[in-house]
């Protein structure tokens, strides 16, 4: 943790729960693939008689929007007005997405709807044995929808629609999924605008698209996508492999997430703020970039500190981790409570 000890936490803390009563209706631009994710629980108690492999007798399905919508939906929670701009299939799972996000009161009408695209949907399958195993696991993930990239036209006209939307709002987020919305050019002008406009730009991308955040304000990676890319470039270490990265590609800021290892912020400046995972019991980690990228357009997109805005995402992230599956998103309700359970719990250790 940086220097100052328990009391700039508390004091951090205090500040974020303030922030969290104080937004209201501020505007954040949003851009990225999105997908449905659908969920399938049940219990397995038997192997197949015909392949090493669980029968699973499935006792609850669910769906939720995910990637960039889920983002969406975040935002909205915390009281943000998004305009969000991606595409959907004219399918089944694509309505879902629409009609989650409608009945949120997230406006739909940047979204573009294409008839000859299927909605990319994870169907995941959870479980356990039954009265032996309290918490289930994830047997098996499918992806079923189209995986192509969108034409250029298309996602430029989503980029245009995002930067005519960016002229008044505190914030952009690009969730790159790499599956057409984020294309090079695209997302070149909307950082170079954001920096014109003087508002942070959130991205999450792709290992093999990192090119498409050059110039941003912050940049989320798992701590494994930070070691892979060590690797790579034989580094030394991750502070070394985080100095490099930010340096090549112009960012301000690299937020590494290491689920229960913590989350730690590497800046330009060369300053590394490691923030421990505090959640306690760790359960599942979908849904951290999301909730990351929520926390950290809320945060700097209202004025605060990049090591503000790490805490907010830190607790996001453990929000998430310390969720069911499929319950994994994060509002403003439960974010406010764990950040005030968070700040009596480093009072109680400082006396």
């Amino acid at each position: 943790m940086a220097d100052g000890g328990e009391h700039d936490r508390v004091s951090c803390l205090r500040r974020l729960r303030a922030l969290l009563e104080e937004i209201n209706g501020s505007k954040v631009t949003l851009i990225g693939d999105t997908l449905l994710d659908r969920y399938h629980h049940g219990y397995a108690n038997n192997l197949n008689s015909t392949a090493p492999v669980p029968v699973l007798k499935i006792f609850k399905s669910e769906e939720s929007p995910g990637a960039s919508a889920h983002i969406a939906l975040g935002l909205n929670s915390l009281g943000m007005d998004v305009s969000f701009h991606c595409s959907l299939g004219d399918d089944v799972e694509g309505r879902a997405i629409i009609d989650a996000l409608s009945t949120d009161g997230i406006s739909t009408s940047n979204i573009s709807i294409l008839p000859d695209r299927r909605t990319l949907t994870k169907i995941r399958f959870f479980g356990s044995r039954e009265s032996l195993l309290e918490n289930s696991q994830i047997l098996l993930q499918a992806d079923r929808g189209t995986q192509d990239s969108l034409s250029s036209e298309l996602s430029q006209n989503l980029s245009l629609s995002a930067l005519i939307s960016m002229e008044n709002s505190c914030a952009l987020v690009i969730s790159d999924y790499d599956k057409g919305v984020i294309q090079q050019e695209g997302s070149a002008q909307m950082i170079e605008y954001a920096k014109e406009l003087g508002i942070p730009a959130i991205v999450d991308p792709k290992l093999t698209g990192l090119e498409k955040s050059r110039g941003a304000t912050v940049v989320l990676f798992e701590i494994r996508g930070l070691e892979l890319l060590r690797r790579r470039s034989l580094l030394n270490g991750s502070a070394e492999t985080a100095a490099h990265l930010i340096e090549t590609y112009e960012w301000d800021a690299l937020v590494v997430l290491g689920g229960v290892n913590g989350l730690t912020l590497y800046q330009s400046d060369g300053s590394v703020f490691h923030i421990p995972c505090l959640a306690p019991s760790p359960e599942q980690q979908i849904g951290l970039h999301d909730a990351a990228a929520t926390a950290l357009a809320a945060a700097l997109g209202h004025g605060l500190s990049m090591t503000d805005a790490a805490s907010l995402a830190a607790a996001a992230c453990e929000c998430v981790l310390s969720a069911e599956s499929s319950h994994e998103f994060v509002t403003k309700q439960t974010l406010g409570l764990w950040l005030e359970e968070l700040s009596w719990q480093m009072q109680i250790s400082d006396r």
